[in-house]
């Protein structure tokens, strides 16, 4: 009765009512946005259209699916829209003065990816159908993942596996039929199988944090190295480069800490994996934030690890700099 009342308020213009009808949905609709997107910026955007789309269409809205699955069927349709049309973040050129990158071992396609503070995870159930975790369906590697699938496969397998919505539910929201729904669906899962290996992040301990944190602040090559697993990914989106393997990321690690820079890393929490704000000690204070750094833990070992720029530090409500203090108590 709450809700129908909202729902005839709003559509007679009370826009309070739409905003407390349309509230409770709002933070999951930004992490399905960023989901489909791979930008927390495109995400913002997204969802503002969403919500704009849905205030001037709530006439239209007739009740014979929930608000919850008529709000995702516009936010997924707003989403599709972006990935068809719009042109995506152009990669970023090395921007690390003083250092000398290693060759790559290859070049990154989806360097528009920004990562996803946990204080805006939602925490609404999936549906009976999810065949994901939270944490890992909101993982780096995850969402790298589904960037790279045709846009309705991408829909799809997020509507189906990670949100659990009934096939015939999304056939609706995406106007096509069920067995449309259930073959892309397969080609989907195909091919994340295949990017997509690993069963997600894990839990760290405080002393792995300690291990990791203490060797990364003393430019320590040895230690980080020993940390990595055989296979790890070093990334830093919007630049293209990529290092795999542990030679390949031991190499690029030399040639940061080779080139005299050290750090004081504050602790973050990023995509429901363990991150830190990075920040370039000097010969004096202030120490500029350079970067966020996110890692995943496979087995007790780094098995990717993800550099972004400064710019993304005010999301995760890290200042620009630290002054003399220690980082621990910044």
């Amino acid at each position: 009765m709450a809700e129908a009342d909202l729902l005839t308020r709003a559509r007679a213009g009370d826009g309070d009512a739409f905003q407390e009808l349309t509230g409770p949905h709002r933070r999951e609709l930004h992490v399905h946005c960023y989901r489909m997107l791979g930008s927390l910026q495109d995400a913002e955007d997204a969802l503002q259209d969403t919500l704009l789309s849905a205030w001037q269409g709530l006439a239209g809205f007739e009740g014979r699916a929930s608000l919850r699955t008529w709000l995702y069927r516009i936010a997924t349709n707003r989403c599709l829209n972006v990935r068809r049309s719009a042109a995506r973040r152009a990669p970023g050129d090395w921007n690390v003065p003083g250092v000398e990158p290693p060759e790559p071992t290859r070049l990154g396609e989806v360097v528009w990816l920004q990562p996803y503070p946990d204080d805006l995870l939602d925490d609404a159930e999936p549906g009976p159908e999810a065949r994901y975790e939270q944490t890992e369906s909101i993982s780096l590697a995850f969402v790298t993942a589904l960037q790279v699938l045709p846009a309705r496969q991408l829909a799809v397998l997020v509507l189906r596996d990670v949100l659990g919505f009934h096939a015939d539910e999304v056939a609706g929201m995406l106007d096509t039929t069920v067995s449309s729904v259930t073959s892309a669906l397969k080609r989907a899962r195909a091919s994340l199988a295949v990017r997509r290996p690993r069963d997600g992040a894990q839990p760290v301990d405080d002393a792995f944090v300690a291990r990791f944190v203490t060797a990364y602040e003393a430019g320590d090559l040895d230690s980080v190295v020993a940390l990595l697993t055989d296979d790890v990914v070093v990334s830093m989106p919007p630049m293209p480069f990529e290092y795999v393997g542990r030679q390949s990321a031991a190499d690029f690690c030399a040639s940061i800490f080779g080139a005299g820079r050290r750090f004081d890393l504050v602790p973050a929490q990023a995509n429901g994996q363990l991150a830190f704000g990075t920040y370039l000690r000097g010969a004096g204070a202030p120490r500029p934030g350079v970067g966020l750094l996110v890692l995943e833990v496979d087995g007790g070992r780094i098995s990717a690890m993800t550099r972004f720029d400064s710019t993304v530090l005010p999301w995760f409500g890290l200042p620009p700099q630290l002054g003399v203090a220690s980082s621990r108590t910044a």
